[in-house]
């Protein structure tokens, strides 16, 4: 089997997985988790576009997620519909993904990831303190979920399924994003940004142009959220928010596709299932993670994968030394 045709039925076979996942998990709790492993692995994503293809880490991620959050719940409460609320959410999200990046990008380096990481603080500060409009530490409640053509998200697999369907979109466009001219000249300002200035591409359009985007993803994984706990609260915008979204990006392996959403499975179940069992999980979480960044700094996902190579390549030279040891002797 070729490597495209192997790559051709791994994807059939985890398309086939996701689809039919409800009936051979079975258990609703189960399908819930698999929905938040979709929603964070979409924030992920969008995340992965900053720091895996931009070279810009930022730690203010969670304060964009929770204003799509916080617009589609302040719309839902002062009574408009959630097609008026979802659209607001995302015209609030993307003009706040400006501002920010007209702020972050004053910077590179330490000095980007300092200034999202005071962004990040600023807005879950105003989620917190504000209460007459934010309602403060008790949050806003959403009483209903929308209904997209007529497909019920009240239930665990209807909601699944809603999820399922923005996932796919997301990682389609990620790939379209990532194989663009945009998405090269993108990474050719992470490698190489002096030269790129002097070929003259606008190094700063480009990043600001990539940070709308990553906002946009990230706001669409904000809505999904909110509807799947029908609640928000300062809680979501906070620091350790953003800290996880980053780990699950680092976890799995930055400048990859499938990284991002290993790391979101990882983290999603450490703290809804694992924690379960073991009440210092987030100890054990972070074992997991220093076990990976010492034994794989570059990521779950590519370090796999160099090991398969390497285990690989050993294989097929021990099986060629037998050979030639097979043919000497017989000579």
């Amino acid at each position: 089997m070729t490597a495209r045709n192997y790559r051709f039925a791994m994807i059939t076979l985890t398309l086939a997985l996701l689809v039919t996942l409800p009936a051979w998990v079975g258990n609703p709790y189960y399908v819930n988790i698999a929905s938040q492993i979709l929603f964070w692995a979409i924030c992920a994503l969008s995340l992965n576009v900053l720091v895996g293809y931009a070279g810009l880490v930022s730690l203010g991620h969670a304060g964009l997620f929770a204003m799509a959050g916080y617009a589609a719940g302040l719309m839902l409460a002062a009574g408009h519909g959630h097609a008026l609320a979802i659209l607001m959410a995302l015209i609030v999200t993307l003009a706040s993904t400006a501002v920010f990046a007209v702020l972050a990008l004053r910077a590179t380096g330490i000095g980007f990831l300092m200034i999202t990481l005071a962004i990040g603080q600023i807005i879950w500060g105003i989620a917190y303190r504000w209460a007459s409009l934010t309602n403060g530490d008790n949050g806003i409640n959403v009483s209903t979920r929308p209904a997209p053509f007529g497909l019920s998200l009240a239930s665990a697999d209807g909601f699944y399924y809603a999820t399922l369907v923005v996932f796919l979109a997301t990682v389609a466009t990620m790939i379209v994003f990532v194989r663009s001219p945009f998405g090269a000249s993108l990474r050719g300002t992470r490698d190489q940004e002096r030269r790129m200035n002097m070929l003259g591409y606008n190094v700063w359009l480009i990043r600001f142009l990539a940070i709308l985007f990553s906002g946009l993803w990230t706001g669409i994984a904000g809505l999904l959220f909110v509807y799947y706990n029908q609640f928000i609260s300062p809680q979501v915008a906070a620091l350790q928010t953003s800290a996880e979204i980053l780990l699950m990006v680092i976890s799995g392996g930055t400048g990859t596709l499938l990284g991002p959403v290993v790391g979101a499975g990882i983290v999603v179940i450490m703290k809804n299932v694992v924690s379960a069992y073991i009440e210092r999980w987030n100890l054990v979480l972070g074992v997991i993670f220093v076990v990976i960044i010492t034994f794989m700094p570059e990521g779950l996902v590519p370090g796999t994968a160099r090991l398969w190579r390497y285990g690989w390549h050993r294989l097929k030279s021990r099986r060629l030394a037998v050979r030639e040891k097979a043919e000497s002797a017989a000579s």
